[in-house]
């Protein structure tokens, strides 16, 4: 049966458990703290081999279709931070190093096992999670976390395979992404070239973003088995574009035009979160220009936010070529259309959420209240699907 067919039976449902209680400066600016406070589980225990086995959970309350904006189909996840969907099931990273697969009503929360400890201080941990193309056949995945190493924080990119309830690394694929407490990217797309692009931060090292020689604040192109294209813009380099923050969401359109959602920076003046148009080879100003800077060499974004913070994350693109973006300052999901380039909220009122997927025309978002920086409900954090985004 496939996800649309389960989630369609489980709409259908006639019992309703109520709706769940509706669960801050920029994105980096609010304090870093360190356990779920959903679950007081600490997010920072380096997750290894010995420490991720899995554990039954319970199945998810749901929301009844016609008395509410969205059905829960999972709850209690542990920091969030991206959805993949396969035919039968979908899978939810977590930042303490887990993989949740969501078959039907059954959830099950799956260990990793990596050959580098997961990192999860601030914004790092197990980050991107992209399922290979041929998963089905393979059962092999992407997937994009911090680590520590010789006293300093990295990121790296690996291709891990699922065996059974658990998942084991493969290899890696890119090491030494520099990583830090805050700005560490994260986002994982397979565009229509069939090669795998990934954002990365600055690390808090703003010069890093403008320099050519390392992979901080870029967003890098990357062949499925880990390889420097031949026609990516800079010889022997991953590097696609630079001059980046912190760029998250990646999205295509129908004419292949690559957008990309980042935040913009924090202190004052602050806010700032960007959307890009990505070119091969582009260079997106930061820390030189930013809003509505200009400069020579250097690229605007199509749209900011002005001083508002809204610190976007994943995104999707609708039917329509509008991008449709999670956001966590702004606590929303928002509706971008390039054509008029104007921005609008369609969801709200469920605090932070982390990402945003469209899969067979339905909308689905994670909340991520029990990343240290929302207030999260004792159900938090949820799977929800949008029952209504026109």
């Amino acid at each position: 049966m496939t996800v649309k067919k389960r989630i369609a039976a489980m709409m259908m449902t006639t019992i309703c458990l109520g709706l769940l209680a509706a669960c801050g400066t920029n994105e980096v600016n609010e304090p870093q703290q360190t356990a779920n406070t959903a679950t007081d589980k600490p997010l920072q225990t380096e997750t290894t081999e010995q420490t991720n086995e899995p554990e039954p959970e319970p199945e998810p309350e749901q929301t009844d279709a016609a008395e509410g904006p969205y059905t829960v189909l999972a709850e209690e996840l542990r920091a969030p931070w991206v959805i993949a969907f396969d035919e039968e099931a979908l899978y939810i990273s977590e930042r303490e190093g887990n993989i949740v697969k969501l078959d039907g009503t059954q959830m099950t929360r799956q260990s990793v096992h990596l050959t580098k400890s997961v990192h999860g201080v601030g914004e790092g941990g197990f980050l991107g999670f992209l399922l290979s193309p041929d998963f089905a056949q393979t059962k092999l995945a992407y997937a994009y976390h911090t680590y520590e190493a010789k006293g300093q924080i990295w990121n790296r990119v690996v291709l891990i395979k699922q065996e059974g309830d658990e998942w084991n690394e493969v290899k890696a694929l890119v090491e030494e992404i520099p990583g830090a407490a805050n700005h560490d990217g994260g986002r994982m797309a397979i565009g229509p070239d069939k090669l795998l692009y990934v954002t990365t931060g600055d690390a808090q090292q703003r010069e890093l973003a403008q320099n050519l020689n390392s992979l901080a604040g870029k967003i890098l192109r990357i062949t499925l088995d880990g390889k420097i294209p031949a026609d990516n813009p800079f010889p022997n380099s991953y590097v696609y574009s630079y001059g980046h923050r912190n760029p998250q969401g990646l999205v295509w359109n129908e004419e292949g035009i690559l957008y990309n959602t980042e935040h913009g920076p924090s202190g004052t003046p602050g806010g700032h979160d960007e959307i890009n148009v990505i070119e091969a080879g582009g260079n997106y100003g930061w820390p030189t220009i930013y809003g509505d800077a200009t400069a020579e060499g250097m690229i605007a974004p199509i749209y900011h936010t002005g001083e508002e913070a809204i610190a976007p994350s994943g995104a999707a693109l609708d039917a329509n070529n509008r991008i449709l973006l999670a956001t966590l300052r702004g606590g929303a999901l928002y509706r971008f259309d390039p054509a008029i380039n104007e921005m609008t909220v369609v969801f709200e009122g469920e605090g932070r959420l982390r990402d945003v997927k469209i899969n067979d025309g339905r909308v689905y978002v994670i909340t991520n209240n029990t990343d240290g920086r929302g207030n999260p409900s004792k159900t938090d954090d949820r799977l929800l699907l949008l029952n209504d985004v026109n």
